[in-house]
């Protein structure tokens, strides 16, 4: 089978399957960073444009710029979102001039970038003296509990499952080891803290029916088994999710925030 683990297309499939718990997450994220109008933003891995649309609607920016390195993405993004400028681009070499902006954001994708340091310094690089360059990730090894339970899942019936679990490919997606890449990048005043936001689901089948379509990683290993591997996975994860006596189930979805400001 082909375990190639990212195909970062479908946005409408992706809102269904993550996408739906960026826009909290980015209101989260926007509440711990520091407010001020009139500035000028850069948003890096914007995606669907979740980050860049509460950007708009909270900090009145001067400037909106989304980037992506998915043509998909960004089209979705130019589709739902209005007051910005979006881009198709690399975090590796962004088209922009030194010093061009006031802050930085990148939600949800720098454990996507091949090349997280050369990304942060080019981060850094376009961002004005005394601005601020911020990122969150999602704790995949630990609070991102809507994916950690289904890894968990499969690797106990198939470790070679464990390959693909973003728990063991990332990580980066952790608080002392964000806190370093800043560090080592030259920025001052760092700080990182936890993001959470509740993830209900009011039955097991609302939670398994987001890994039945997609090419993401988890639904694509879950489509890549046999029917009778996949009712297993399926059952072997009911018994593992806690569930309330009604059948609900209240998931934590955890993301680690780092920021930083340039001298």
């Amino acid at each position: 089978m082909n375990t190639s683990p990212e195909h970062w297309a479908a946005s409408e499939i992706y809102e269904h399957f993550m996408g739906r718990w960026s826009g909290e997450v980015a209101s989260r994220f926007l509440a711990w960073m520091p407010q001020g109008e009139n500035r000028r933003w850069l948003d890096i891995g914007c995606g669907t444009g979740a980050l860049t649309r509460r950007i708009i609607s909270t900090a009145q920016p001067q400037m909106m710029v989304g980037i992506d390195p998915s043509l998909d993405f960004v089209g979705y993004a130019r589709q739902q979102t209005s007051g910005a400028h979006f881009l198709v681009a690399d975090a590796g070499g962004l088209a922009l001039q030194d010093k061009i902006v006031d802050t930085v954001v990148s939600g949800l994708a720098l454990n996507f970038m091949p090349h997280p340091e050369r990304a942060l310094l080019e981060m850094r690089r376009v961002v004005k003296p005394g601005g601020v360059v911020a990122a969150y990730v999602w704790d995949y090894a630990g609070k991102m509990e809507f994916l950690r339970y289904f890894w968990d899942a499969a690797v106990e019936l198939d470790p070679h499952a464990a390959a693909l679990h973003e728990g063991h490919r990332f990580p980066i997606c952790q608080p002392e080891l964000l806190r370093r890449l800043w560090e080592g990048t030259g920025f001052q005043n760092i700080a990182v803290d936890a993001l959470d936001i509740p993830t209900p689901f009011d039955s097991f089948e609302s939670y398994w029916q987001p890994f039945t379509r997609g090419s993401f990683p988890a639904p694509k290993y879950a489509l890549s088994l046999n029917e009778m591997q996949r009712n297993n996975l399926r059952e072997h994860l009911r018994a593992a999710v806690p569930t309330a006596s009604d059948g609900t189930i209240n998931l934590i979805a955890r993301a680690w925030a780092v920021r930083g400001y340039t001298a």
